[in-house]
């Protein structure tokens, strides 16, 4: 293990000693009241127990880290789901546009055309009217010039 990944709370790593032998387990039950157990003892028992336990935290933050990493995909899954969603939305309103512009254009060419047919009928009744007019001037007795 690294120093640095240590966890906080570690036991720095008890010297290196050879195991008890059975005489020294014995010497040192002998020595200690009933119920007692040495501190060397307790220590290398307890030690691998301990190793194990910031064994399996190390392990259990990896599997949280993982679990997260999880989450975040579904995020961004979602997101994209989203994404294309809004997408197809984009693509349809374009597509209203467009077929909003043709029409207006086809509105505006066919207005053009009604305005162009009721100038041309203005016209040509200010015509006909100056033809009656001309039709009735020429109709009109006019005087004869004597000779």
């Amino acid at each position: 293990r690294e120093a640095s990944r240590r966890h906080p709370d570690q036991m720095p790593e008890p010297p290196q000693r050879a195991p008890l032998d059975i005489e020294e387990q014995q010497l040192y039950s002998e020595s200690l009241p009933d119920g007692y157990v040495s501190k060397r003892t307790c220590v290398c028992f307890l030690f691998p127990t301990r190793q194990n336990q910031l064994i399996l935290l190390d392990t259990l933050d990896q599997e949280i880290t993982k679990f997260r990493e999880c989450n975040t995909l579904l995020d961004l899954n979602s997101l994209f789901t989203e994404a294309k969603i809004y997408q197809n939305k984009l693509v349809n309103i374009r597509k209203e546009m467009i077929m909003l512009h043709e029409k207006t254009t086809k509105l505006k060419k066919r207005a053009l055309k009604l305005q162009q047919q009721k100038q041309k009928e203005l016209l040509e009744k200010e015509q006909q009217r100056e033809r009656e007019l001309e039709r009735e001037r020429q109709l009109i007795a006019k005087p004869a010039k004597r000779t």
